[in-house]
């Protein structure tokens, strides 16, 4: 039976591809699902364990099959799965829409429904599809729509992450063509301006996102710290604490997917309480999965600006981000999210960082941002007089 539910809120998970790249195998698989247990992400929601490209041989097999690279997986896609599963969580895997994946490893153009039943033979539950080496001829939304036809008739379920980099005017059509998610960026870095250059050009997007259709702003980084082995992913410096605690706030308050792109076997304990804040994950899974209104601060939009998401149980999950070089005030006016000081109500503010109440404010709310850094609150409307 269909799970109707499929795809309902963000997945949340971890992808190999952001530290691990093409250094892949079956042991890191296995590891990756052990520490997602022993870690308490899994408990934390986290469920999907993704392997990216470059897990194949460079030819398909005389029967026109996927073959898994015997070298890096000597066991097999199905064993690994099979492992995954035994852990409680779900198994995803990676293909592309085109003849070759961005790495050079068979593409699916014209092998979908072949590709879609190999894949649920060996029991994968996601799969990130990727745009690389698409005929020049081919528009992308025809061949997303097949491979997302080819997925729902394999005879299991498959989450299906569309992932074309926002090209295309993809926010107009991919809901309609099927994918339970859409890349709408580049790849991102593990740096500050990376964060902060994707999330600012998503701010206008936010209102194409929604239950079983999400917009992705592409995996976290949070934690890497420069720990990837790729040049343009970024394999020295990194983000500080304070800047990966900001990026998982932007990408939780936009909806976006939360699939974690560190070496969780080896996490600091700033990364596990900032991936495993529950304030801020149930923001993000919310089941309205409503979009986040944009407001900025008055004389310094640019850098400093809140972003406010309407709850299914009636407060606000409210973020304010300071993107600029410098400490900058928010002045948060609750006439912009349509609150009147004349209805004698006032928010009672709940702070998802530090977990204290802060109070009940009227009118406005104002407060002091460090640069790169954020505050986070769920905030109840409450009579004051």
């Amino acid at each position: 039976m269909q799970n109707k539910y499929l795809g309902m809120t963000p997945p949340m998970g971890w992808n190999s591809w952001n530290t691990f790249t093409w250094n892949i195998n079956d042991a890191l698989i296995r590891e990756t699902a052990d520490a997602m247990v022993s870690s308490g992400l899994k408990d934390a929601g986290y469920e999907y364990v993704v392997i990216d490209d470059c897990w194949s041989l460079k030819q398909r097999d005389e029967n026109g099959n996927l073959v898994p690279d015997p070298e890096k997986f000597p066991h097999g896609m199905k064993a690994v799965a099979d492992y995954v599963h035994s852990k409680g969580l779900k198994f995803g895997m990676y293909s592309c829409d085109g003849t070759h994946t961005c790495a050079g490893y068979p593409g699916s153009f014209e092998h979908e429904f072949q590709d879609a039943a190999t894949f649920a033979s060996w029991g994968v539950d996601y799969l990130k599809y990727d745009n690389c080496y698409k005929p020049s001829h081919m528009d992308g939304e025809t061949l997303y729509r097949r491979m997302s036809l080819a997925l729902r008739n394999c005879g299991r379920d498959i989450m299906f992450s569309a992932c074309n980099w926002g090209h295309e005017d993809v926010h107009n059509w991919i809901q309609s063509a099927g994918a339970q998610l859409f890349r709408s960026t580049g790849d991102i870095q593990d740096s500050w301006e990376s964060i902060k250059t994707l999330a600012l050009s998503q701010l206008d997007k936010t209102q194409f996102s929604g239950p079983f259709c999400h917009n992705d702003i592409d995996m976290l980084v949070v934690g890497m710290h420069g720990g990837s082995n790729n040049e343009f992913i970024g394999k020295i410096g990194g983000c500080t604490d304070e800047e990966y605690r900001t990026h998982f706030s932007l990408w939780a308050i936009m909806n976006s997917p939360l699939m974690i792109g560190c070496d969780i076997r080896s996490m600091s304990d700033a990364t596990k309480e900032t991936l495993m804040n529950p304030d801020i994950i149930a923001i993000n899974q919310d089941i309205e999965c409503r979009g986040p209104y944009h407001i900025g601060q008055w004389n310094n939009p640019e850098a400093v600006f809140a972003l406010v998401k309407p709850m299914s149980d009636g407060t606000l999950a409210i973020g304010m981000f300071n993107l600029g070089d410098k400490r900058n005030e928010m002045s948060l006016q609750f006439w912009d999210m349509g609150i009147s000081s004349a209805a004698g109500i006032g928010l009672e503010m709940v702070n998802c960082w530090t977990h204290e109440n802060e109070g009940v404010f009227t009118e406005r709310y104002a407060g002091q941002i460090e640069p790169h850094g954020c505050l986070m609150f769920r905030a109840k409307p409450v009579k004051v007089r």
